[in-house]
């Protein structure tokens, strides 16, 4: 047993030999079908007058004053929401609908579903999103309540008559959630409206 380790050891040594070799500076082993192995492009040709012209590397800050003239697009200072929110489709406004339906009958659970498929409708709608959090406060889940209606005061644009309720109903929530300092911020942006 002893006597075969020794050259099993050198057996693989002359095999890993041979198999290095088989790929020599030339490229590999094997060849295309067409014969000879891919060689790379020549690179084009270029002029004295191109070499010339192109020679100068311009940076930015270094550039001639005609290509610097050009006006850049003046940039608003006001936030990137839209100036309102998405209006609500028939559909979604039909499912809101029945939403408002089952929370009179106590079924919080299927107006909360009826109120998320409405949302993937319409999801930039901050109505929607208004209606979502008020089915959650109903549900006595707070904490989901108050995170869907800072969704629908980001989404209510600069609509007035949006923000304020949005605002309200934060206040209310908060004011729930044992936050009174909160509640009073809420309400006092709501009435700076």
């Amino acid at each position: 047993m002893m006597n075969r380790f020794p050259f099993r050891v050198t057996l693989i040594t002359v095999l890993l030999s041979f198999a290095g070799c088989a790929s020599g500076p030339g490229g590999g082993i094997y060849v295309p079908v067409g014969g000879e192995p891919a060689k790379a492009p020549e690179p084009p040709e270029t002029s004295a007058e191109d070499e010339q012209r192109d020679s100068r590397v311009w940076r930015k800050s270094e550039q001639p004053e005609a290509e610097s003239s050009r006006e850049e697009p003046a940039r608003s200072s006001s936030p990137s929401y839209r100036e309102t929110g998405d209006g609500l489709s028939p559909a979604a406004l039909s499912l809101v609908r029945e939403a408002e339906q089952l929370l009179k009958q106590d079924n919080v659970s299927g107006a909360i579903a009826r109120l998320e498929r409405a949302q993937r409708i319409a999801p930039r709608s901050a109505e929607v999103y208004f209606k979502l959090s008020e089915a959650y406060v109903a549900g006595n889940q707070l904490g989901s309540a108050e995170q869907f209606t800072l969704k629908g005061l980001s989404l209510s644009g600069s609509d007035a008559r949006l923000q304020r309720a949005g605002w309200l109903l934060l206040a209310d929530i908060r004011r729930a959630r044992g936050n009174v300092a909160g509640a009073d911020q809420a309400e006092a942006r709501a009435a700076a409206l």
